[in-house]
Formats: C-alpha cells, sequence, structure tokens
C-alpha cells in the first residue's frame, strides 16, 4: 500500500502545493523560487527515499523566511499524514554524513511529538542569497509539523555549502531509517500510539 499524503496551503504570504510518497526512489520535482534551497530540498528527499511534487510561490520580494518556513510546515504535515497510524515502522533512525571535509550526525525518533534540537557551528551567513539560519527554520517547522523529535549535530566543516550538504543528507537517511517497516507489526510504543 502506498504512503504518501497531498497538502494545500494558501496564505497571504504563500501558495504551497505537495504531494509526497514514503518509499520512492523516483525524481521528485521542486520548484520553490530559492536555487540552494531547492538543492538541499532535493538532497534530503533524495537520501530520505520519498518523491516530492512540490510548487511553491512565496513573498520572495520580502525575502524567503515565509517560503521556507511554510515549505517546512507543509512537509511535515504530508509526512504525518503519509505515515498513517505508524503500524510496523522503526521509529527510530540515525546517520552520520560527510561531505568532503563537513560532517553531520542525525537523530531521529518518530514520537508523536514535534521536538527540533540543533548543535554545530552557527547558521548565520549567507550563501549567495540563501541566508544559512533558513536550514534551522526549515527542520524546526518539519520536525514540529512531522510529529517527530530530530536531533542534529553538525560537527565540523569549512565550506559552508558543503556543512549545509551534510545536514540535510543526514536527516534524509536518519527519517528514512526511522520510518522504514521493520519486521515487527504494531505500533513501537509501550503508550499503543505514536
Amino acid at each position: 500500500m502506498e504512503r504518501s499524503a497531498h497538502i494545500e496551503r494558501k496564505t497571504n504570504e504563500t501558495d504551497i502545493t505537495l504531494k509526497c510518497i514514503l518509499d520512492s526512489g523516483d525524481a521528485s520535482t521542486i520548484t520553490t523560487g530559492i536555487g540552494f534551497f531547492n538543492h538541499m530540498l532535493t538532497l534530503f528527499v533524495m537520501h530520505g527515499r520519498m518523491n516530492i511534487q512540490l510548487n511553491a510561490k512565496g513573498d520572495l520580494e520580502v525575502d524567503d523566511h515565509h517560503t521556507v518556513e511554510d515549505i517546512g510546515i507543509c512537509m511535515g504535515k504530508a509526512f504525518n499524514k503519509a505515515l498513517g497510524d505508524k503500524s510496523g515502522i522503526s521509529r527510530f533512525g540515525q546517520a552520520t554524513i560527510p561531505m568532503d571535509e563537513a560532517c553531520t550526525a542525525a537523530v531521529v525518533d518518530i514520537s508523536g511529538r514535534g521536538c527540533f534540537v540543533y548543535k554545530g557551528d552557527k547558521l548565520t551567513g549567507a550563501i549567495g542569497q540563501y541566508q544559512e539560519e533558513l536550514t534551522l527554520e526549515f527542520f524546526q517547522s518539519f520536525a514540529h509539523n512531522a510529529l517527530i523529535t530530530l536531533h542534529i549535530q553538525q560537527m565540523y566543516g569549512d565550506n559552508r555549502h558543503h556543512i549545509h550538504e551534510s545536514i540535510f543528507k543526514a536527516a534524509g537517511l536518519a527519517l528514512y531509517r526511522a520510518y522504514s517497516l521493520s519486521e515487527h507489526t504494531g505500533i513501537p510504543s509501550t503508550k499503543g500510539v505514536l
């Protein structure tokens, strides 16, 4: 059975349509109007074994913040919806990913509680027009709306592009390992729900 979801969000700041399919190796189509962010999302969903069809229009004349935040909201809601009742998932996942001289670890718990923790280099600069702090904004919005716990430890790196690549790849792979179906059935929680 396909695990998928469709989300639409229209506000005074953004207009987003998104389809998310889990367990998919198909190529995604990602249009955000923010070139570097398109690239990072492509890495995130590819290593997360997700196919997304994303079309986002935002008030980029103001800045990129609303668009990135609202994409995080939509992707999180779609991911949570696609999981259904979460029967049979592994629940926990982790990955440590190098990108040349940069390295990042990510840990995921599909816990039913939204929590995001980041430790590492301050992401306060810019890569071209992309403000680095938007990476944290995306993952915060994603984790809270996906109802997952996501910890990212950016360990080291010099090249800012490489640092962000290692972050998105590690988060994607950790997420895939957490949502993958295990040999056990049922909800992986002593509470009986996630």
